[in-house]
Parts: structure tokens; sequence; C-alpha cells
């Protein structure tokens, strides 16, 4: 007898499938799936003639996700990430020269770092010099800049492909870097790369600081595990909030950066708190090499620490895909 479904049957609800695996074409198919870089996974692929290739670990899966996050294409054409903190010391410039060369790494397009900083900037130490170009140079040659290779001239790339933009070595030329100077550098800039971040002085009133805000699509908060860094991290967010940045507070990243191998602050509470007020909160260990001060080599870093940073890159790229609106500000 043929059987029959009443409505009831159709009305009824599906059994639940658990969240497994994605059924996407990298994970169903076994000659899809990329090559192992090593592991026990390298090892059955080798002795498989390599015909075979184990699924990843839940491990190297998330690392796949947050990769995927970190080359989010930027829909608006130009995005402007600014690296700030209120209290000197922190890390802010290892910050920015790790996540730009970070994203650069990951990205086919072109991502910049520029220093901002009024008060003799150390951004252009984080990569091997290729110039004796700086900002200020770009500002008086900013009209014979008509394609990316002009450009180009002043910037000097990491091994990651992370181009740097030096601020000038002498505080007294430095401290005339203007909110016009900054638009006139960020318009530039946008012509011919995609990803600009901002190195932004330890203050909040110099005039360079007032168009970084203005222009900015996210901001990353840098701040110590530490009990003066939080309040001055806390402080600053309410600087942003009562200033009309609040989009910004509420879109931001903070980033707990430890430059101490020991600590007994209690980060959970730390995160619980920044969590509440920002989008997310990453936390970056203690690493031997940033605490050199000189470049930055993503291949020098700790495994745990090259992680932090790519969570970095994938929660920045979160708003690529996004179209920003300025009309509030």
């Amino acid at each position: 007898m043929t059987e029959i479904h009443t409505s009831a049957d159709a009305d009824a609800p599906a059994e639940h499938v658990p969240d497994t695996v994605p059924l996407t074409a990298e994970h169903l198919l076994t000659n899809r799936r990329p090559e192992p870089s090593g592991g026990w996974r390298w090892v059955v692929w080798r002795l498989s003639g390599r015909r075979y290739i184990p699924s990843e670990s839940s491990a190297e899966r998330e690392r796949r996700t947050l990769i995927a996050q970190a080359q989010t294409p930027v829909a608006s054409g130009h995005h402007r990430i600014a690296v700030m903190s209120l209290k000197g010391g922190v890390g802010k410039t290892t910050t920015t020269a790790a996540l730009g060369n970070t994203l650069a790494s990951l990205r086919g397009d072109r991502v910049i770092a520029i220093d901002a900083n009024p008060d003799r900037g150390t951004l252009g130490l984080k990569v091997k010099s290729e110039t004796a170009a700086t900002i200020r140079t770009l500002l008086a040659e900013a009209d014979h800049i008509m394609r990316y290779a002009d450009a180009r001239a002043f910037t000097s790339q990491s091994p990651a492909r992370l181009e740097v933009l030096a601020s000038d070595t002498d505080p007294a030329v430095s401290e005339a870097f203007n909110a016009d100077d900054y638009r006139k550098v960020a318009g530039l800039i946008e012509r011919y790369y995609s990803i600009c971040i901002t190195d932004c002085g330890t203050g909040l009133l110099h005039g360079a600081m007032r168009a970084t805000l203005e222009l900015a699509d996210q901001i990353v908060l840098v701040s110590l595990p530490a009990v003066d860094g939080a309040n001055s991290a806390a402080a600053t967010l309410d600087w942003l909030t009562a200033h009309g940045y609040a989009d910004l507070v509420k879109s931001a990243i903070v980033v707990l950066n430890s430059v101490e191998s020991k600590s007994d602050v209690d980060l959970d509470l730390l995160e619980r708190h920044f969590r509440a007020r920002c989008r997310t909160v990453i936390r970056v260990p203690y690493d031997p090499h940033l605490k050199e001060g000189a470049e930055v080599d993503l291949l020098r870093l700790r495994p745990t620490t090259r992680g932090a940073y790519l969570r970095l890159a994938a929660a920045v790229g979160h708003s690529f895909g996004l179209r920003p609106d300025r009309t509030g500000r």
C-alpha cells in the first residue's frame, strides 16, 4: 500500500541535525583539501602516495576561517583603520606593524601603514628602510604623484608586502603635521591602496588626530593589561563617545597587549569590561621578538603571537565588506 503523508506529517518539525563540518567542496572532496604543511596529516598524505588528504582539525578549520575573514574584499574600495592609545609604551606602533604585515601577507591588494604621530613616530623603524622620504616629503611632492609607482617611491616595504610611510625624525618638523596635512595624505593614499592603517599619536587633541578620527572606518585601541593602562583605554573610549564618535567605539577592537612575560592582572575581567563597550577584544601575548623594538618579522614570532595577530586581522576584516556611512559625524 502506498504511504500517505498527511498535512500534519508535513508540518512536523524536521529532526535537528547537529552542526559538524561545513558541506563545502573543500571539506567533502578529498582532492580539494589543501595539502598539509606538517603534522600527522602530512605523514598520512605522504604514506598514501599523496592521494589521500585527511580532514582538517577544528583548529585548522578555525584558522582557515580567520584567513578568509582577513581576506574579505574592501567593498568601499578603501578602508581606513586608526590604531590609537592615550598612553605611550603600550605597543601601539608594534601593533600597527604586526597587523599591517599580517593583512599584507594574506591579501592580494595593497596595504599601507602611515605614521601620523606628531612626536617623532617610530613606525619607520618597524621595516627595513628603502628610502629617506617621509610623510612630509610626500606632501611636498603631492602634485607630482600621478600613479602608484610615484607613491611607492616614498614608502619602504616589508617582506610581507606591507608598505610603510614614515614620519620625520625631527620633532620640531613633525609637530607641524596637522589635520589638513593628514587629509591630503589620506586622499593620495586612497587612490593607490585598499587598506590604510594609521599609527596615531598618543594625544587626542592634536590636529592630525581630529582628521584621523573623522576619516576612520574603524579604530583599534591598544592597552596594556595593567591598572593604569586599562584606565587610560577606558578614558579614551569615554572621550570618543562624548565627542561624537560613539559609532567608532561600538565597532572598536581593543588589543590587550602584554609587553611583559608575567602579570597579576585579571585578563578575563578586563576582557569582559571592554567587550561590553566595544565589538571585540584580542589578547596578544608577550613575545621576545617584539620586545626588541626593531623590525617586525612575522616568521620570528611565536605561533601563539602569530595566531593573535591573525585573529586581529580577521576582526578588522569583518568590516571590510561594509560600506561606511560618515554622514553622522
